[in-house]
């Protein structure tokens, strides 16, 4: 009996995993050779490498989850937009601050609105506008080096001197007037680089220097963020432009094309087919002499017999219709052994309206 217990003592120093998973059908216990992932290779599959967090860049499984959180299309047009704008902005700003200004596109990209707002690095000036062809408004921010820089150019400033700057103090009245000038310019800049795809003017409607009182989106909203370089020699900053979706979506369709007057699901050579068939189609013409309204009642109550009277004679205009359009008015007649009819006016515009579909 001892003998015995002993062996079934010794059953439980099995290992727990084996003994756990010996109940699951289709269970092998793990080979010893089996890698197991370090807690950096578990960090970098999940995402929450901490060089990616300063980096701004996602990986690993955050990557797939933060991808569907901002996913918007690509407008390809836009792109062409900001460049135009670019170029336009180097020759303003070098003629605004008569210096070497070289303006440079950073990158465009789709963020959240509140996002954007949790990210402005401040102090910054961030200028509020409105868009008016387009009803709705954007957001330009000023960092604060790029405001020192402007500030110290337009004030006389030695070359090769780094701007002053000093910290933790509002701005002055002085540097919120020169930075918007400076605004208004690349304002009317933006209104040009627009010009060629519609018209729209962007006014100035106000300057802040906080984020809470520049909301002009809900925070969950989607935006367009354009980022822009601007040096001037040893000095220069940063400018970011902020659209939202909202803003763009009365020129959506324009802003999808790849190239200046593209064309959307257009075929030349088909529609040219089509029109051709279109004018050789037969269709129903009607000649109406006469129409008149009788009640239902009486219409239910005819018998053999019984005259309706029109108001027609022989010699009145009769209406030619296609379907329920009336085309114009008609004479009738009788030509060899069938009743025929003479056109007597032209086609009206309600008809060219209806069946063309011109805009008369």
């Amino acid at each position: 009996m001892s003998q015995a217990a002993e062996e079934q003592t010794a059953e439980p120093d099995a290992p727990a995993a084996e003994l756990a998973g010996s109940d699951i059908p289709g269970w092998e216990p793990p080979s010893s050779g089996e890698r197991i992932l370090n807690q950096d290779e578990i960090d970098s599959l999940l995402g929450f490498d901490l060089t990616d967090e300063e980096a701004g860049e996602r990986s690993g499984i955050r990557a797939i989850i933060n991808s569907a959180l901002v996913s918007y299309e690509r407008l390809p047009m836009l792109e062409i937009v900001f460049d135009r704008l670019v170029r336009l902005m180097t020759t303003s700003l070098r003629n605004f601050t008569s210096d070497n200004v070289e303006v440079s596109l950073d990158n465009i990209s789709s963020i959240r609105f509140g996002d954007y707002l949790n990210s402005i690095p401040l102090p910054a000036i961030l200028s509020v506008f409105r868009a008016e062809e387009l009803d709705n408004f954007g957001l330009l921010t000023v960092d604060s080096n790029l405001i020192y820089s402007i500030v110290d150019v337009l004030l006389g400033g030695r070359r090769g001197t780094a701007a002053l700057r000093i910290e933790g103090r509002p701005y002055t009245t002085i540097e919120r007037v020169l930075v918007q000038r400076m605004v208004e310019v690349v304002l009317n800049d933006a209104k040009a680089a627009f010009e060629p795809l519609t018209e729209v003017n962007f006014k100035l409607d106000r300057l802040e220097t906080n984020p809470r009182f520049a909301a002009i989106a809900r925070p969950a909203n989607a935006a367009i963020l354009v980022r822009l370089r601007i040096d001037m020699e040893d000095r220069g900053g940063r400018i970011e432009l902020l659209l939202p979706y909202a803003t763009l979506e009365p020129i959506r369709k324009m802003l999808l094309q790849q190239f200046m007057g593209e064309k959307f699901g257009r075929d030349n050579i088909w529609e040219s087919h089509l029109a051709t068939e279109l004018w050789g189609t037969q269709t129903e013409v009607r000649a109406v002499l006469d129409e008149q309204q009788i009640a239902l009642s009486k219409v239910l109550n005819l018998k053999v017999g019984e005259t309706i009277l029109f108001n027609a004679s022989p010699d009145s205009l009769v209406e030619l219709r296609s379907g329920s359009v009336p085309l114009t008015r008609a004479r009738m007649g009788k030509r060899g052994h069938h009743i025929a009819v003479r056109v007597e006016g032209p086609i009206s515009l309600a008809a060219r309206k209806a069946v063309l579909g011109e805009a008369l």
